[in-house]
């Protein structure tokens, strides 16, 4: 085994990733899969089965269609009782869990801050914090407690997690309240040896956020994606791969073993530009 595979190697490790039929999330899934470790896809199937995300993920890793290494599991992480019975099939399936991706989450719109929608901000606060971050995290820190389980819990942050976008004032608030409860959550558990930390991504262009990037007539940047790109310094889009080394650092016990609460920016320098 090389130095490299020793230190960010994740053979031997089983991570599970909500959020799992997103593209961001199954993203990460691939390179964790990669990285030897056996994953578990949870979703709620919305778009297409969870069985289905497995294969993608199986296909764009370079695994054989029958390996039994990724599987899918459909679940509402807006259910703690939901998450202990996935947990469980979890455990069955592919054994115990010690790394978990909170990827569930998203925005739904934007628009000027006097004609808020109430029940529209509540739904994005509970997607982002609720199912996104608290339940799931909560269930895994149990079964890690009770087993004594020195696991990984990675979330995602965002660039709206250090500045408000303007007119997503739902997703804005429950971004900087996840940046805000990994670093409580890292002093909550470490004491247990349970590292939190997150990953923010930039702009990265995915099927939520593409009609609001690029005009769907023209394919030309619509006014928004410029501003975006115009605040870039590195003048484009992030690819899906280059979260990729974020993700596998946070997730190895090796690599990132004295790190916690911690979130790392991969926006090319979104959060640095200035005039």
């Amino acid at each position: 085994m090389s130095f490299i595979e020793s230190f960010f190697g994740l053979n031997g490790h089983i991570a599970v990733v909500t959020g799992g039929g997103g593209a961001l999330p199954s993203s990460i899934a691939v390179a964790f899969a990669k990285a030897e470790a056996k994953v578990a896809l949870w979703g709620r199937g919305t778009h297409h089965p969870m069985s289905e995300a497995a294969d993608l993920v199986k296909k764009q890793a370079g695994l054989p269609a029958d390996s039994g290494v990724v599987i899918g599991i459909t679940v509402d992480t807006a259910s703690t009782e939901a998450c202990v019975a996935a947990y469980d099939e979890t455990v069955s399936a592919l054994g115990a869990p010690d790394i978990l991706l909170n990827g569930v989450g998203g925005n739904m719109g934007k628009g000027p801050f006097l004609d808020f929608d109430e029940a529209k901000f509540e739904e994005i606060l509970r997607l982002n914090l609720m199912s996104g971050l608290m339940i799931p995290s909560r269930v895994f820190a149990k079964a890690w407690i009770g087993a004594g389980i020195k696991g990984s819990i990675i979330n995602m942050t965002s660039m709206a997690s250090y500045k408000p976008l303007s007119g997503t004032w739902a997703y804005d608030a429950a971004k900087a309240g996840v940046l805000n409860l990994t670093e409580g959550l890292a002093k909550e558990l470490a004491s247990y040896g349970i590292r939190v930390n997150a990953i923010a991504p930039g702009f990265y262009v995915g099927n939520q956020n593409r009609a609001l990037l690029f005009d769907t007539a023209t394919g030309e940047l619509t006014a928004r994606g410029k501003s975006i790109i115009a605040r870039t310094p590195f003048g484009r889009f992030g690819e899906f791969e280059e979260l990729w080394g974020a993700a596998l650092y946070l997730a190895s016990p090796k690599a990132a073993g004295f790190v916690t609460g911690v979130s790392i920016p991969v926006d090319g320098g979104y959060l640095i530009d200035n005039i």
